[in-house]
């Protein structure tokens, strides 16, 4: 071998070296494997992919009780989105357990047959949204990206990245594309006293928020659409136990004569949710000898 083609493949090595450590471009999933996938990442900063999600919740939109406006207006939003039509990205914030996540799951199972397709992804990820978005943009089904229980401290990356997603690049949003987030703050981000600080009123009285709360409400305000969830009153709680209960197969009389317990299991846990009641139907047929 020449010392020139012993300089070749020296640098041939090198090179392939050097690639084995450079982030690869995503994989195209098995797209056929399910209609719900989650965006993985080697933490070491190697190749990132949709994994297909092989069980996916079979919550249903019936199943979800006493939330009637909140249901409706998504329902609605993801229906004009499937059908090719203006939508919007959802932001669902409020109480926990109250159905926020549980509401967009079954917004999947409801549109999968129409071509909705979910991907989940983790706050740590959201830097990889612009991949996401190219991964998918030529594809016919439509995506919603999930992003749950999201809220941000001071200076995370992830915030600026999701405010660009949204509504910030010099590309336009992909029309295949929506996002959907839940947070138990409404403006996914801690507020304090400090904030208001900056805040100022002029002689006609009208207030102008400081720049420290304009950031803060920037990110919120370019989900087009806002859902608020409320702590259910007791009434509503014993609704969503007895609800589970009957798909356990427990009967009106073993309902009725559940109710002091799933109340006795709330005040245990300091919560009416939604969860509350379902993790109280559970123990309480799973202990019944004929449920």
């Amino acid at each position: 071998m020449t010392p020139l083609e012993q300089l070749i493949a020296r640098a041939e090595a090198v090179l392939a070296r050097v690639e084995a450590v450079l982030p690869q471009p995503p994989r195209e999933p098995d797209w056929q494997r399910s209609f719900a996938f989650r965006w993985r990442k080697r933490a070491s900063g190697g190749a990132s992919w949709l994994q297909p999600v092989a069980h996916v919740a079979q919550i249903r939109l019936d199943d979800l009780h006493n939330i009637a406006a909140q249901k409706a207006a998504i329902e609605q939003n993801t229906r004009q989105f499937v059908q090719g039509r203006p939508a919007n990205n959802v932001l669902l914030t409020g109480a926990r357990g109250t159905g926020k996540s549980s509401l967009i799951k079954a917004c999947l199972n409801a549109f999968a047959d129409q071509g909705l397709r979910l991907i989940e992804v983790d706050k740590a990820d959201l830097a990889d949204l612009p991949d996401i978005v190219d991964l998918v943009a030529g594809r016919k089904e439509r995506f919603v990206i999930f992003c749950d229980d999201l809220s941000f401290e001071e200076g995370e990356g992830g915030y600026k990245a999701l405010k660009v997603a949204l509504d910030g690049s010099i590309s336009a949003q992909s029309d295949n594309v929506l996002i959907y987030a839940t947070s138990n703050r409404r403006h996914l981000m801690p507020e304090k006293m400090s904030d208001n600080a900056g805040t100022t009123h002029d002689d006609d009285g009208d207030l102008h928020p400081g720049e420290t709360v304009e950031e803060k409400i920037s990110l919120s305000e370019r989900f087009g659409l806002w859902l608020s969830f409320y702590p259910f009153k007791q009434d509503d709680y014993l609704d969503i136990a007895a609800h589970w209960l009957r798909s356990f197969g427990c009967d009106d009389a073993q309902i009725e004569a559940a109710r002091a317990d799933a109340l006795r299991w709330a005040l245990q846990r300091g919560s009416r949710s939604g969860r509350v009641a379902w993790q109280f139907a559970k123990a309480h047929a799973g202990r019944l000898p004929d449920a």
